[in-house]
């Protein structure tokens, strides 16, 4: 029962590609729906964050090189780990009402509900995705590019499942316990606090605190772009926290979708 029901949410964007790619060009399109800009705002979101985080940070805090990261800027230090964290942060925030939102649907027409979860981590990493890359290029015609670049793929791989992971989770509570919305929003912005994207994790002096840092998931994922970016250089003691724990989540978070999924017309 276990394997069947992991295999079924695992084939679930294969088997149903058709359901799948609709889905995810109808919420990915309805983003720009009635949009002067259009996909415009794909290049303009990005870089406007850039230049707001470059004119706080740069001319009103004065925050200047970061310790261990050579020549490279506050600014880009910070971009580097802010553009896949807004990923993360978009699609766990979003996915409380992922369920919701689709109600009618979910209780009138019968059809694989599992493709939610999916379509809904997909779009918000697909979108900032392009952000990112925007950077990226950026910093390629700088002098960071390094051969070390072709993990990249691979640690947002592994951050797109944990996201996965968590959303098939929230999205299918939040049907059961509503007040889940207003903890999830609450609790985004704590973890962005207690993950070192404003601020280097060099700036806690506490060894033991500083320790307690990779029980957080999205710090290891952090401190990997920002190694393999800025510095060239892949440290294995994340690649050892993000592969275990994405996978669990990963696959935890499609078996309880799928355990209780028969239950969501009857509470919708």
């Amino acid at each position: 029962m276990l394997l069947t029901l992991l295999r079924e949410w695992m084939l679930t964007p294969v088997t149903n590609y058709r359901l799948f790619h609709n889905f995810a060009k109808q919420d990915f399109l309805a983003q720009f729906t009635a949009s002067i800009g259009g996909f415009l705002w794909l290049i303009l979101t990005p870089v406007v964050h850039i230049i707001i985080y470059a004119f706080v940070f740069s001319y009103v805090f004065q925050m200047g090189r970061v310790e261990g990261f050579g020549e490279t800027s506050f600014v880009v230090f910070m971009m580097v780990g802010y553009l896949p964290w807004f990923a993360f942060a978009d699609s766990i925030g979003k996915s409380t009402g992922l369920l919701l939102e689709k109600a009618p649907l979910i209780t009138k027409v019968k059809f694989p509900v599992q493709i939610i979860p999916y379509v809904g981590t997909v779009i918000p990493y697909l979108t900032h995705a392009i952000g990112f890359g925007i950077l990226l290029l950026y910093l390629a015609t700088q002098g960071y590019l390094t051969w070390q670049w072709i993990y990249l793929p691979f640690i947002f791989f592994f951050q797109f499942l944990f996201a996965l992971g968590l959303v098939s989770i929230l999205s299918a509570l939040s049907v059961f316990l509503r007040d889940l919305q207003h903890l999830v929003a609450l609790g985004i912005t704590a973890w962005f606090f207690l993950t070192p994207i404003v601020y280097p994790i060099t700036m806690i002096q506490n060894d033991e605190v500083k320790s307690l840092f990779l029980l957080n998931p999205m710090h290891s994922f952090i401190n990997l772009y920002r190694e393999i970016v800025l510095q060239g250089q892949v440290s294995f003691i994340h690649l050892q926290i993000i592969i275990p724990v994405s996978l669990v989540t990963y696959f935890f978070g499609g078996w309880l979708f799928m355990k209780i999924k028969q239950a969501f017309g009857d509470v919708l």
